[in-house]
């Protein structure tokens, strides 16, 4: 039954990717797959958060897109990352939310690509990574 459920869910993202703008559907399609394949032998306490982080992803796409069919979304898509919901990272996750930041806009002052926040907790990483997506 668990497997069935994340397959739905999995599916279901991708799905609503199709009526994202070209570009944010394959950044997104690639995160969700990278993510989903990261996971798959996660322990068991894991998986619940896992899925409700998910399908809370999924249904505020949903609600974002609206009922217009593939590349329809006009207005604003996502939301800012709640700083509460940031102290619950750790150093990876922390790195990943910097990686992908950097992979949609490039940030000043970081000519060769190759910083990196330093891992010694979320303070100095955040620091790098806007929660609203601006600079």
């Amino acid at each position: 039954m668990h497997r069935a459920n994340v397959r739905k869910l999995y599916k279901t993202i991708l799905r609503l990717h199709r009526g994202l703008p070209d570009g944010m559907r394959e950044l997104g399609d690639q995160y969700v797959k990278d993510e989903f394949r990261r996971h798959r032998t996660i322990g068991k306490e894991f998986v619940a958060p896992f899925m409700v982080e998910w399908s809370e992803y999924a249904a505020t796409l949903a609600k974002q897109l609206g009922l217009k069919g593939p590349r329809s979304a006009s207005g604003h898509i996502g939301r800012p990352l709640p700083e509460e919901k940031l102290d619950d990272f750790e150093g990876q996750q922390i790195y990943q939310l910097y990686e992908l930041k950097k992979s949609i806009a490039p940030i000043p002052g970081e000519d060769d690509g190759m910083s990196t926040p330093n891992s010694r907790g979320n303070d100095d990483a955040v620091k790098n990574v806007d929660r609203s997506g601006k600079r």
